[in-house]
């Protein structure tokens, strides 16, 4: 009769208990530390994406106003060859309500005793500025109303870089489009302007 053997454990000690206990606590610490390097490379990484985003977005402001600033130094005379005799112009011109509330803002207005150009710059104009612009348009017209100027409304889009399809857009819709080929602008205007005329009447 062949005899086995059992295999035998080897009894717990309070020395491997506590061995165990010790390498147990060592790696939670090494685990906590990895965590919290972890968490400060995080927030570190998001300190440095808030302060590329902010740089990006004062790059893109500053662009921007420069883009406005090039539009407004000669469209006076640029426009005026279109047929017009606008004799006055104010930049970032903001429209408020009787709560003095800002119910539209304009980049460039031109004026004179009959007509009124509102044009909006864009550093890159695209389909959807054009639609936003003609929206805005119908706003300066209601309160146009609401104040008793008769004058007429037409309108215009710049963009130092234009959208494939907004350029063609805007012409359809009976507005100018202003263009920066180089050091000075270029008008387009459209195949039959649109005017925003007092009391809702368009044509």
């Amino acid at each position: 009769m062949t005899a086995t053997k059992e295999r035998q454990e080897e009894p717990l000690t309070f020395e491997k208990v506590w061995a165990a206990l010790m390498e147990t606590d060592r790696i939670v610490k090494e685990n906590a530390e990895a965590i919290k390097e972890t968490d400060r490379q995080m927030k570190e990484n998001a300190r440095s994406q808030k302060e590329t985003d902010r740089q990006i977005s004062r790059m893109g402001n500053r662009l921007g106003e420069l883009i406005e600033h090039l539009t407004a130094s000669n469209i006076v005379e640029k426009v005026n060859a279109e047929g017009y005799r606008f004799d006055h112009i104010s930049r970032n011109h903001k429209i408020k309500d009787e709560t003095n509330k800002v119910v539209a803002e304009i980049d460039i207005l031109l004026e004179d005793g009959e007509y009124a150009m509102v044009v909006e710059v864009k550093t890159n104009l695209t389909k959807t500025n054009v639609k936003e612009h003609l929206q805005r348009m119908d706003t300066l017209r209601r309160h146009a109303d609401i104040h008793g100027d008769k004058r007429k409304y037409v309108c215009s889009v710049a963009g130092a870089l234009i959208e494939d399809g907004a350029r063609e857009y805007a012409l359809e819709q009976g507005l100018y489009v202003i263009e920066h080929p180089g050091q000075t602008i270029e008008i387009v205007a459209p195949p039959k302007k649109r005017e925003w005329q007092s009391a809702g009447e368009q044509r």
